[in-house]
């Protein structure tokens, strides 16, 4: 059984989609531990603000297959892709790591390299990973994130809950 850890984001709607990709993911892959919510200013382009956090869980399943149904998750909240890395969307979900493993190929970088570079990804994280230390740098999530460098990059809680229905 794997430990993984994905990130969620939005900028459209994102109370509604947060909540609905949260909900989703649970149907797919059962109890979630789920992260504060964080609101960030878009990265990348001008947009409305960004809500993320990241969410864990146990699963049986290969990598591929969850990176199949995050997708499929995605598509089901009206995702629209575009050839813009940086852009507005309802839903995006990235595996961020899946146990310690180490990969990168052209469908997938685990673990992904936002996780040093964006406090947005970070922080959420450490918050509920702290003890987990990062595949590469052998760093706890807790030690990255006291010594990242917040001054650039503003992140504050949002108002309204991560909850889940049992």
């Amino acid at each position: 059984m794997a430990r993984v850890y994905v990130s969620l984001g939005s900028n459209i709607n994102p109370e509604h989609y947060i909540k609905s990709g949260l909900v989703d993911m649970q149907q797919q892959f059962g109890d979630l531990i789920l992260s504060s919510i964080y609101e960030t200013k878009a990265v990348g382009f001008d947009g409305d603000n960004f809500h993320n956090l990241v969410a864990g869980f146990d699963s049986d399943l290969k990598i591929y297959a969850i990176a199949k149904i995050l997708q499929t998750i995605e598509n089901n909240n009206d995702r629209q892709r575009t050839n813009n890395r940086f852009d507005n969307r309802t839903l995006d979900l990235d595996i961020l790591l899946y146990d310690a493993l180490v990969l990168k190929d052209n469908n997938l970088e685990i673990p992904r390299n936002e996780i040093l570079k964006y406090a947005f990804v970070l922080l959420p994280l450490a918050e509920i990973a702290p003890t987990v230390k990062h595949p590469i740098t052998g760093q706890t999530y807790a030690e990255l994130w006291k010594n990242f460098d917040k001054k650039d990059q503003e992140l504050w809680p949002c108002t309204y809950s991560n909850s889940l229905p049992n």
